[in-house]
């Protein structure tokens, strides 16, 4: 059976994966910064500290990452803070998955993702994107939502807001505007794993392609 490895399994979609994966996997591994109390009893745990394992550290061998760490430039302080964890991190993480041993990865992004945006934001995560296909992933998955809904253990003023005016507007945002709607965290996880095995080379997922049953 392959063997998972999810980083960011403590946030909202990270979380989503790792519970769904230990429903149909043997023993998910999860890197995190803490063990949270409510981890599923087969899911192995791996605390550590980011900086640490970049800079001497390695991963476990697993056939396919999830890599759902993220966070906003707000929670991270400034640009270059949000810029060490959004692409530094995941990038590094990445990398050392690939010499571990995966062949697979599915990467949550954004929609609007662009190397060549005027937004900080979108434009760290196309740069993020385009630095992962250059790895020796057999596969690559990256999933561009729209807004997560969503309970997070850090609750965020703005995305409350967000997640109440989504409901008034998704429904006009139809064709190539429905990349644009918002997406259960719970719904994303599902369709990252229902995906683990899509075709070779780089495939992208946007609000068409998930499960949105």
């Amino acid at each position: 059976m392959a063997k998972s490895l999810v980083v960011g399994a403590t946030g909202l979609v990270g979380s989503h994966v790792l519970k769904q994966l230990a429903l149909v996997e043997e023993s998910p591994i999860a890197v995190l910064r803490r063990t949270p109390n409510d981890l599923p009893d087969n899911v192995m745990p791996i605390e550590v500290d980011f900086d640490e394992l970049l800079a001497s550290g390695d991963l476990p061998h697993c056939d396919h990452l999830y890599l759902c760490l993220g966070t906003t430039i707000k929670t991270a302080g400034s640009q270059e803070a949000f810029r060490k964890i959004d692409f530094d991190y995941c990038l590094g993480i990445a990398q050392m998955a690939a010499k571990s041993g995966a062949s697979v990865i599915s990467l949550v992004s954004s929609v609007g993702a662009n190397a060549s945006s005027k937004n900080f934001y979108l434009r760290t995560k196309g740069q993020l994107e385009d630095a992962i296909k250059l790895l020796n992933f057999s596969r690559i998955n990256i999933y561009r939502p729209g807004l997560l809904i969503g309970d997070r253990q850090k609750k965020r003023s703005a995305e409350k807001v967000g997640q109440l005016l989504s409901k008034v507007f998704d429904p006009f945002l139809i064709r190539g505007l429905s990349r644009y709607r918002s997406i259960e965290a719970a719904l994303l996880a599902n369709t990252m794993i229902d995906n683990g095995n899509a075709g070779k080379g780089v495939n992208y997922f946007h609000f068409k392609n998930f499960n949105t049953w």
